[in-house]
């Protein structure tokens, strides 16, 4: 007991509490999002379908981030490997099931019984950690391209094509950007980092318009017209209505049948429309804290490891959230990218919590080092 009361006592209690309130607060506006849509799926029988498989996915997620607050963290250097290598697996598995069953669905989806997980969000945790890894372990020789900068990129490139293929575009990209951030505070050279962004955006045109619903896409956002500008014309009716103090909960009029994919990709405008422009701010806030607050662990942490791992975890949270926001302001194309524990999604947010709790790991891991450091000045002077 007296172990638990010790752990309890050193979780950062403000890092925890924002993670609660932006759950919570994910949890009303999904509800009021989607109840539209379950009425409409299950003919009138409920309102909350989507809120009800949510409630269940959040409570597996949040079982897994208080698993991960007690593992320690440094234990994930020994499985970065691993990790990495289930990533390239599940994500090729993804791509040879699609292939056999000649299906046209994109492949970033394996199911598993009544179970589905995006294969992507394991591999962006996956990538993560064995960056942070390998910093640990090479950052003497991260200098040096051959030796040092090429291995990590080529797991990169390798992690790039697979999620492209599936297709995946947007993510593909979002994760090696996560990775370039991890390798430039890893110590990586900007000279050679921005050599190796320049080829990679140079081979990525061409294969961002090997689909041409991409085309379409980018000269819609171009143009602002056009039948596949729709959801971003709608996301800013949304937020157009809401406001400075949004309609009220519940109160969304773009919501029923309006603006497709309410509860997922295009929530935010939502959130815009019932709690208007001081709402939207106040999620942003927190997830500025949120970020900050991961910022702070890492600056505190004497482990070049935890260092990282924080570093790409916060990273990871700001960067998903606001691509979310340009797309549905109208500043960035449609990408299908998600905010972070309010977006409808289960391997999403379970992968999300995974990341907080490794992050309240490495916070109290660093806590537990400074009282036992400070317990023995007062025994032994």
């Amino acid at each position: 007991m007296h172990h638990l009361n010790l752990i309890k006592r050193h979780i950062d209690h403000i890092l925890l509490g924002q993670i609660l309130v932006i759950a919570a607060f994910g949890l009303i506006m999904l509800y009021s999002a989607s109840s539209a849509q379950s009425v409409h799926l299950t003919g009138g029988k409920t309102n909350s379908m989507y809120l009800t498989a949510h409630l269940k996915r959040l409570l597996i997620a949040l079982c897994a981030m208080t698993a991960f607050i007690f593992i320690d963290y440094r234990k994930l250097k020994q499985w970065a490997p691993i990790l990495i290598g289930v990533s390239v697996g599940l994500l090729s598995l993804g791509l040879i099931l699609k292939i056999v069953s000649g299906s046209t669905f994109p492949a970033r989806w394996i199911h598993l019984g009544p179970f589905t997980f995006q294969t992507s969000d394991f591999a962006r945790l996956s990538v993560i950690i064995y960056l942070a890894a390998y910093l640990d372990t090479n950052h003497r020789k991260v200098t040096d391209f051959t030796n040092g900068l090429l291995p990590p990129m080529l797991m990169l490139v390798a992690i790039f094509t697979l999620i492209v293929l599936q297709p995946d575009f947007s993510t593909a990209m979002v994760i090696v950007l996560i990775g370039f951030v991890i390798l430039f505070i890893g110590g990586s050279k900007i000279s050679q980092l921005m050599a190796c962004g320049s080829i990679g955006i140079a081979l990525s045109v061409p294969i961002l318009l090997l689909k041409s619903y991409r085309l379409d896409r980018l000269l819609a956002w171009f143009n602002h017209e056009g039948a596949n500008n729709y959801q971003a014309s709608q996301s800013l009716i949304s937020l157009g209505n809401g406001g400075l103090f949004g309609l009220g909960l519940g109160q969304s009029m773009q919501k029923d049948q309006f603006l497709p994919t309410p509860h997922t990709d295009f929530i935010f405008a939502i959130i815009g429309e019932e709690t208007g422009f001081l709402g939207g701010m106040f999620l942003l806030f927190l997830f500025i804290l949120i970020y900050r607050r991961g910022i702070k662990i890492a600056k505190e942490c004497t482990d070049p490891f935890g260092i990282f791992l924080a570093v790409g975890i916060g990273f990871n949270l700001i960067c998903y959230t606001f691509i979310n926001v340009a797309v549905v302001t109208g500043i960035l194309p449609v990408t299908g990218l998600q905010i972070p524990m309010v977006s409808y999604g289960g391997s999403g947010l379970i992968v999300t919590l995974i990341e907080v709790g490794i992050l309240l790991n490495i916070s109290q891991r660093k806590r537990s080092v400074f009282l036992s450091n400070l317990q023995n000045k007062r025994i032994y002077g």
